[in-house]
């Protein structure tokens, strides 16, 4: 477990830019935050230009593991919606991982978003 630095932990861990329109896919988004941490919230904010929708039904995860590119980690949340352009809060009750990735299951899905922000200590 590797512990923030004082003060910071109003501050993300990592906030990530996730680049990509209509034309780009980003197959499944991940974070490796190269330390474990504890998780107590993740941001994710979706695209403002279009295709909100396609954000609809991923799930958070958080873990240690990369096998099935970290699909078998434990569900933080899973996403029912977030308007166009619009931020959004999960709560991961300090789940303990290494690796935060996006995922949105079925076939021939395309998952997109804007941003994602972790935070946690």
């Amino acid at each position: 477990h590797q512990p923030m630095a004082p003060g910071l932990l109003n501050m993300p861990l990592t906030s990530v830019q996730i680049l990509a329109c209509c034309g780009h896919r980003v197959p499944q988004p991940m974070v490796d935050l190269s330390y474990i941490y504890s998780v107590s919230r993740v941001v994710i904010t979706n695209r403002l230009d279009c295709c909100p929708e396609r954000i609809n039904g991923a799930e958070i995860r958080i873990g240690n593991s990369l096998e099935n590119n970290g699909n078998n980690n434990p569900i933080c949340a899973v996403i029912s919606s977030i308007s166009a352009g619009v931020s959004s809060t999960y709560l991961c009750n300090d789940l303990e991982g290494r690796y935060v990735n996006l995922f949105i299951p079925g076939d021939s899905k395309v998952l997109t978003l804007c941003e994602v922000e972790i935070y946690g200590e």
